[in-house]
């Protein structure tokens, strides 16, 4: 099926994250993912993810990250020990719980390491410099 998909620069690997599956059905003129998340960038990259690249299962409702005014490529769903392998994104999750309210380290660090159990990261590459981003996703 894969060889029959057209290349999604936002999301690379739509089969193997699970969004897309073989189906006897061919659907058209929907959005497949959400405009909130996607402030600052432009107009063709807004269409472009929102009505032509195959969207992702989450707990709550997906949004797409942003980094160098553009958006990021999706990767994938992944757990702690994946995310560790890209440091930037780690660190960014940290902060941006520091900024949520989450003042205690050991707290944070606790709930990082729990990733893939019972919550999740949404990890992202940037498609301009290559920097992993990642949001944290439970139910």
């Amino acid at each position: 099926m894969s060889s029959q998909l057209p290349f999604f620069r936002y999301h690379p690997e739509p089969v193997t994250t699970g969004a897309v599956t073989a189906s006897g059905e061919e659907r058209f003129n929907g959005e497949f993912a959400d405009a909130y998340s996607l402030d600052g960038v432009s107009w063709e990259v807004l269409q472009e993810v929102t009505r032509r690249t195959p969207s992702f299962h989450a707990w709550q409702d997906p949004r797409w990250l942003v980094h160098c005014q553009g958006a990021a490529a999706y990767v994938g769903e992944v757990g702690y020990t994946k995310l560790a392998a890209h440091p930037e994104a780690l660190e960014q999750l940290r902060t941006e719980m520091r900024l949520d309210g989450w003042h205690d380290a050991q707290q944070r660090e606790q709930f990082l390491q729990s990733l893939g159990h019972g919550a999740t990261a949404m990890l992202f590459k940037c498609t301009v410099c290559g920097t992993h981003l990642a949001y944290t996703d439970a139910s």
